[in-house]
């Protein structure tokens, strides 16, 4: 289940995936299957071959593409999410989900 998030920030992020860009959109979740995160950030991009090469900039597989037929993206959680979004500059993402913090914890 995904909240904290408003329509134009959806928008706003399929937008940018659609154009070919890489788009940055993080949002509280909370899924049995990772247990100490309630966030993710999906990064994503419509071009499959730029979205890999960004994601092997990051040490990402690219089988760990969410091929998704509109808008394929990668899923970042815990520390991986936290060390990508400080090195994209994504600062109001990571103070509006209190990323820091929680990692201190």
């Amino acid at each position: 289940m995904a909240f904290g998030i408003n329509r134009n920030e959806l928008r706003s992020w399929k937008t940018k995936v659609k154009r070919g860009e890489i788009a940055f959109l993080t949002h509280f979740w909370l899924d049995d299957r990772f247990p100490g995160c309630d966030s993710v950030t999906k990064v994503g991009c419509s071009d499959l071959q730029k979205l890999a090469e960004w994601g092997n900039s990051y040490g990402l597989d690219p089988k760990w593409i969410h091929r998704d037929d509109h808008y394929p993206h990668f899923d970042l959680f815990g520390d991986r999410q936290l060390r990508i979004l400080r090195k994209e500059s994504q600062w109001n993402q990571i103070e509006r989900f209190q990323l820091e913090e929680k990692r201190r914890r």
